[in-house]
């Protein structure tokens, strides 16, 4: 059994009107579902993505307003790669960050590949990959946000895991996800490991997570910018019914199987605690919604319904500037 790439990253935000004007009116993004944490109704969960929703496009939010700084460290998922499709769509958005004053490391390249490393205004650790359309393919470009169509975000991927002990971690991808070992290259600090490259499915970057151990950094003080989980790709319901059964026989206590509406998902944590999450790639975000209707009201799935008003006068309007 193999997973077939990246599915969504989920991270956290103490300020959805900001993060929402980022991703959409920065980025480009598309917000493709504006509803809540299942688990804690009274805030948003905000899913950004391509047009349609893809899966392997979507990055999505929790709104904590009280959630303090971020500390970095291991047991981390240490940044989220988002990608583009040529040598041109970087210089365009190294303007564009320019512009409108988000913080950008230097062009760098990483497993052969051009990157650039930036922040959102909390601090989340992202990254542009130029990917020439390898692997994966791309998701279909939003085309009414302000980015050109041809420069536009088309995916997410690869994701870094920062960890104490890589081969824990190692092995539960090679060893129960089905990775393979794709290469490596040079650590970002001087003295440590290099840096593991593991792909899946139909590789590229969208099929890839980049494994770096840190014997110099304390575990992470998760926060507003922090990342909460990665899920990656189950595409059929017959698949995700057997990747619970093979987890739980290989001694990993699993959340069960948790119908989130929108996909069905299955989470558990990894030697090192960094939350895994494995979710289908149906039924999709226009499940409850026209896909020309997108992210504009707020969709709740069905056993939260019949709180509707409950929980719409316990959410503050979300400011939809784009």
């Amino acid at each position: 059994m193999q997973v077939a790439g990246i599915h969504h990253v989920s991270a956290i935000t103490a300020n959805a009107d900001k993060n929402h004007d980022f991703f959409t009116r920065i980025l480009g993004m598309r917000l493709v579902k504006k509803s809540v944490n299942q688990d804690n109704p009274s805030s948003y969960h905000l899913f950004y993505a391509d047009a349609v929703g893809t899966p392997g496009t979507d990055m999505t939010y929790f709104d904590i307003p009280m959630a303090g700084r971020t500390y970095p460290g291991v047991t981390s998922i240490s940044n989220t790669g988002f990608r583009i499709p040529s040598q041109q769509a970087m210089g365009y958005w190294l303007e564009r960050f320019r512009e409108f004053g988000v913080p950008h490391g230097e062009p760098t390249q990483r497993f052969g590949r051009d990157t650039v490393e930036f922040q959102d205004f909390e601090g989340s650790r992202l990254m542009l990959v130029v990917d020439n359309g390898e692997g994966i393919p791309f998701g279909k470009p939003w085309t009414k946000a302000s980015v050109p169509e041809a420069f536009a975000i088309r995916g997410i991927g690869p994701v870094r895991l920062t960890v104490r002990k890589a081969e824990r971690t190692a092995n539960v991808l090679t060893e129960v996800l089905g990775f393979s070992k794709a290469g490596a290259y040079a650590p970002i600090v001087e003295g440590q490991p290099e840096i593991i490259v593991y792909t899946t499915g139909e590789g590229g970057p969208g099929g890839e997570i980049h494994l770096e151990e840190r014997s110099d950094l304390p575990p992470e003080r998760p926060g507003r910018g922090s990342v909460h989980h990665v899920a990656f790709r189950v595409k059929t319901d017959e698949e995700y019914h057997r990747w619970n059964e093979r987890l739980r026989a290989r001694g990993f206590q699993t959340s069960g199987e948790v119908d989130r509406h929108y996909f069905k998902a299955i989470y558990f944590r990894e030697p090192n605690g960094i939350l895994f999450e494995l979710s289908t790639d149906g039924p999709g975000f226009a499940t409850d919604e026209n896909a020309d209707e997108l992210g504009e009201g707020l969709a709740l799935p069905p056993f939260l319904e019949p709180r509707r008003k409950e929980i719409e006068d316990s959410l503050r309007p979300l400011k939809m500037n784009l």
